[in-house]
């Protein structure tokens, strides 16, 4: 599928909205995510394809751009990675709060796809890259964020290793966490709690309270 059928895709299945906590901010969001994650399998002629994750605002990574919204001293002038991506939404966040580039990393075509439309609706710049970048060292990255990485066992232990590597070589590593069942007990310093509106069919509650976390090597 081209870049072109993927976005009018986007366009076909969401519909700008501001996410609860970072009103100032407009993503392409989906309003259920089980009739898109069946259209996604129906378009791609696939089945058991993981959940349209880019087509939410995560608690999480609501946390992390409201963090750096308020806080722009954070990311002002540095070299910044969102991990894990998604929609963009910290990337854009990061962009908003004078970041001197941002790069966003996704391994899901359509949230690269996503990312490039919705940092195109909050006119900032945001440089996607589609690649597992994990266990690789970010020589021209000075600050990475992440949002909700540790909701899987394996993932969470892979990903947590690296950005505590990245961390021993002098980067500044932001991570928002809501309460995920994998994140680790130590190694992290809490900079901010916020309660973040959520629905019920994504995180079976009406609201998460979600933690900055600095990640320590």
């Amino acid at each position: 599928m081209s870049e072109t059928d993927r976005a009018a895709f986007i366009h076909a299945n969401t519909a700008p909205e501001a996410p609860a906590l970072v009103p100032e901010l407009t993503l392409l969001t989906a309003s259920e995510i089980t009739p898109l994650w069946q259209a996604t399998e129906a378009t791609l002629a696939a089945k058991d394809l993981p959940p349209p994750f880019w087509a939410f605002p995560w608690a999480g990574g609501q946390a992390v751009a409201r963090h750096v919204l308020d806080h722009p001293e954070l990311v002002r002038g540095a070299r910044v990675l969102d991990f894990a991506a998604g929609s963009g939404l910290i990337a854009i966040a990061a962009a908003k709060a004078g970041a001197a580039s941002v790069t966003a990393v996704e391994i899901d075509t359509y949230a690269i796809a996503a990312i490039a439309l919705n940092a195109r609706l909050n006119g900032v710049t945001v440089t996607a890259v589609e690649r597992d970048v994990v266990g690789q060292p970010l020589t021209d990255i000075d600050v990475v964020l992440v949002g909700d990485v540790c909701y899987e066992k394996p993932m969470a232990e892979r990903v947590m290793a690296w950005l505590r590597a990245l961390a021993g070589d002098g980067l500044v590593i932001l991570m928002g966490d809501p309460g995920r069942t994998y994140l680790p007990k130590d190694g992290l310093v809490p900079l901010a709690t916020y309660r973040v509106p959520t629905t019920l069919e994504l995180e079976d509650r009406t609201h998460r309270d979600s933690v900055v976390w600095r990640v320590e090597a």
